[in-house]
Order: C-alpha cells, then structure tokens, then sequence
C-alpha cells in the first residue's frame, strides 16, 4: 500500500488554512461534494504541489440489502480520476431502506447506520464491494462506523467481521480509532480486542476525530478536540503496525488554525509513543524460535472458529436484510414500532440525533431558510422531520419542508411565509426562473393579483 503520511480532512471552510498548514502530505475530500468538472482551486492547488487527495464517499450504502447503484458509482470512480487518487474510499453502513426489495416506500437515513454483523450482511456486503470494486478504477478501502445503538443477535466481533471481509474480498481497510472508541463507549465493545483481531496487513490508512460524551452516549461530532482516549487506541493500533497514513478529520465548529496544528501534533505523539512500544517489546531472533510472537497470541481467536456455513442464496439473504433494515430505519425516521431486541431509549437517542442532523445540514443547504424563518427554523423543521420521513437528498428535504409548511398553513407571519414561498418557487422548477425584467414584472403582478 502506498505511504500516505500525515493528512487532514480538506473541508472549505478551512481550505485556506489547510494549503498554509506545515507538514500535510495528503488530504481526504467528501466525494459528493466534489464536482469533477470544476474542483475547488484549493484542491487544485494542493495537487501541483504534490499533496495527494483521497475521495471519500458517503452515499453508496455499500451495506444496505440493494446492490450499489450504477449512478452513485461512475460518480466516484468519475471523482476518482479527476483527482488522480490512488484510491477511493467508502462505508461499511446502510444509509436507505424500503423499496422493491420490501414493497415498501424508499426511505433515506440521511446519516451512516450499522450494519448486523451476521452471515447474511456479511455476503451481502462481499458482493456489494465486489460489485463496486469491478466499477472503480482504484482500489477501495472500507471504514469501520460508530454507532450509538447494537443489532440484536448478532454472529461475530466487529474485528472478525471485518477480517472475513477483507479476507474474502480483497478490500483495504481505513480503521477509524474515533469509531472504536465509540463503539467502546456505546456498546461495551474492547478497542484493543477489536484490533487484535484485525488483518492490519489490509489498513489502507486511519482516522482520528474527536466526539463528546452526553448522559453516557458517545457522539462522533467531529467537532470537539480528539480526546485522550482515541490518542491511546492510535498509540495501540501503532504498536501492532505502522499504517501507511493517519487523517484528522474535522467537519464542524472549526478551531483556529494553531489548534488543528496541534492536535496533528498530538496524533504524531501518539503514532510515535506505538512505535516505541513496538519496538521495546520486540524478542530477539533467537527467542523468538523458541516462543510465538506476541501478536500472534493476541490475535488468535478466544474460542474455536465456527464450521463453514451452509452454501446461502444471495437473494434471499438480500431480503432477509431488507426487511431488517427497513424496519429499523422506519422506527428511526418515521415512528413505526422499534423491532424486537433493540434498545428503546438508545434508539429513541438515535432518532432524535437524526432529526438534529437533518435540521443542520438542510440549514447548511439551504442558509436562506434559516434566515426566513428566524427562531421558527428548528422547531418547525423537527416538527416536520418527525411525520416526514426523507426520500431523497437534502437538498429535496429542504424543498419538501418548505412546501409542507406551505402547504400547513404557516407560518402564521404574512412577511415569512411570503419569505418561504418566493424562497419556494425560485426553486421548485425544473430550471431557475428567469431574472429578465419583463418576466419579474409578469411575476410580481401576478402575485398582486393572487393576494386581492
């Protein structure tokens, strides 16, 4: 695997930054907000200088019950190549439900949801990446998630899931250290358990960001400072293997420049700290013939490994995660029943999160709203988000709200909801309206008339 170094997670609000910060060797954009025909200078600066940049999708849902789309997938191997990265990476989560796998509505998450770690997700999700790997014209490395809620009934370990499926498809692995504590604090899982269990031979890179604790549930902001305890499972992970590049990532409430800095600082701190430990703990050559290497020990498994599975029809087991899946992400976005096994109250924390998210990325989409509606913004938009589950993109969730608030009467404020319904029309059609005089005369005499 090509040695990538030290990087960061390339955002615009901080792309100024990011060109003027020493020592980046490579940095990691979100693939669906890149466009190939016109990258970002910033982006292009950075790449005559040398700096590597990495696509990272987030949309593929390479773990839901459907096979990845064709659309979704020449999008990024298109980003890929415009790039010139020499790889591209994606989730392991589901991100939709629903459909004709379900008979049922088409209902988006908006937000990277777990997938069981069961046999039946396991070859679903081997034949979705074999699918994508055919498609792209780079290798493609899949990142471990966080999750604040556990499927019930589930067969492996997080580590053992993702050694099978590297094993059995060739896949390269970024290992979000963030993601393990989480997971550690969420669901009681061992960070150190879930490593030694790794391929580490398979890591294509790292990730680290940081996350803050409310009322004993971890959340993986990416807006808070990477605590101590993401540094001590890097500085672990570091003591088993040298990954060939470790990434800040960064979405939100951006520090000053200085900060990031040091917190780059800090992960270079704990990689060395690893590889310290590495190599006091290292046995002679000639002990070591007489005693299994340490690693080994501590990877071998707690318990003897399981016979082969019985032969699986793929179709079937597709479906069997469909209705899975659909059924969770339905109690999550649209209030239906919570399936059995869950936790109710980690579930409910779950909901409300993503309605939450959905409410700051339509703002961040579509700023004028929050402009319009003032203090109105957030309760109506979750007032809508709770009986209005999303079917598309942010950018028709933000369409949709503001037509249903229409639609509902409201709001109650004639200069607002003018405000909403202009912001509304200018684009709810199939092009822009036209900004030539006589047409926004036509349109403003029209709307006088409509008020008599």
């Amino acid at each position: 695997m090509e040695r990538l170094g030290t990087g960061i997670g390339w955002r615009p609000e901080i792309a100024d930054a990011v060109e003027r910060m020493p020592g980046i060797d490579w940095v990691e954009a979100v693939a669906e907000n890149v466009c190939p025909g016109h990258l970002p200078d910033s982006l292009l600066r950075l790449r005559e200088r040398g700096v590597t940049v990495i696509p990272h999708g987030v949309s593929l849902g390479l773990g839901g019950a459907d096979r990845p789309d064709e659309g979704r997938l020449t999008a990024l191997a298109e980003r890929a190549e415009a790039l010139g990265a020499p790889l591209v990476t994606e989730h392991i989560a589901f991100v939709r439900a629903g459909g004709p796998l379900t008979a049922s509505p088409l209902l988006e998450a908006g937000h990277l949801l777990p997938v069981p770690r069961t046999r039946d997700a396991l070859d679903v999700l081997c034949e979705n990446i074999r699918i994508a790997q055919a498609a792209l014209p780079v290798p493609l490395a899949v990142e471990n998630i966080a999750a604040l809620l556990a499927w019930p009934g589930e067969e492996m370990t997080e580590g053992q899931f993702l050694y099978d499926l590297a094993d059995r498809t060739g896949v390269r692995l970024l290992i979000d250290v963030a993601n393990l504590h989480t997971n550690h604090v969420n669901r009681g899982e061992d960070p150190a358990k879930a490593l030694a269990e790794l391929p580490v031979e398979a890591i294509a890179y790292v990730h680290v960001a940081g996350g803050v604790e409310r009322d004993g549930v971890w959340h993986d902001t990416h807006a808070h400072p990477v605590p101590a305890p993401v540094l001590a499972i890097l500085t672990d992970l570091a003591s088993r293997v040298s990954p060939p590049g470790v990434l800040l990532e960064r979405d939100d409430n951006f520090p000053e420049p200085a900060e990031l800095e040091r917190e780059l600082e800090a992960i270079q701190g704990a990689l060395t700290k690893g590889w310290a430990r590495s190599a006091a703990s290292r046995v002679p050559a000639r002990e070591a013939k007489a005693a299994p290497a340490p690693q080994a020990t501590a990877a071998a498994p707690a318990t003897p490994p399981a016979p082969p599975a019985a032969p699986r029809s793929s179709e079937c087991a597709r479906q069997r995660l469909a209705l899975a899946q659909t059924a969770l992400l339905s109690a999550l976005v649209a209030g239906t029943p919570v399936p059995d096994g869950f936790d109710r109250v980690r579930l409910g924390v779950q909901a409300r999160a993503l309605g939450v998210k959905r409410a700051d990325v339509v703002a961040k989409v579509a700023p004028e709203l929050p402009v319009i509606l003032g203090d109105l913004y957030r309760p109506a938009f979750l007032a809508y988000a709770h009986s209005h589950p999303m079917t598309g993109g942010y950018r028709r969730d933000a369409l949709d709200f503001a037509g249903q608030l229409l639609l509902s009467g409201g709001p109650e404020d004639a200069e607002v909801r003018r405000g909403v319904r202009e912001w509304w029309l200018e684009r709810s059609g199939p092009a822009p309206r036209s900004t030539r005089p006589a047409v926004r005369l036509a349109r403003a005499t029209r709307r006088v008339l409509l008020r008599r």
